[in-house]
């Protein structure tokens, strides 16, 4: 079994549902860090984020306007977060070029 290590980092945008990882074919990836930074120095900021089970072709909110003040950061996985193959990581915000987010991705093959 081959382990990979992967960054992923993305300004977020307004448009719901906005993919911003998917864990390849026939590989499992374990979310062990997902930071969302507001770099907007004076509006708080809404995030949402949603995982998609491709198996089961459903969605399942992971937070849900979650706030994160101006300046600062938000952890919203509490811990790891398993995805298998064909799932999407989704997340947006509610104003464009104010949310980063960055994940640490252990994809396992």
């Amino acid at each position: 079994m081959a382990e990979t290590f992967k960054n992923v980092v993305a300004d977020l945008g307004t448009t719901a549902d906005t993919t911003i990882y998917t864990t390849p074919a026939s590989t499992t990836s374990i979310v062990i860090h997902c930071q969302v930074s507001n770099v907007d120095g004076t509006n708080d900021q809404d995030l949402n984020m949603t995982l998609y089970d491709s198996s089961a072709t459903a969605d399942a909110s992971i937070v849900s306007t979650l706030l994160v003040p101006a300046d600062g950061a938000v952890n919203p996985i509490g811990g790891k977060l398993v995805l298998e193959a064909s799932d999407e990581l989704r997340a947006w915000a509610g104003a464009t070029g104010d949310l980063e987010i960055t994940l640490g991705i252990l994809e396992l093959t």
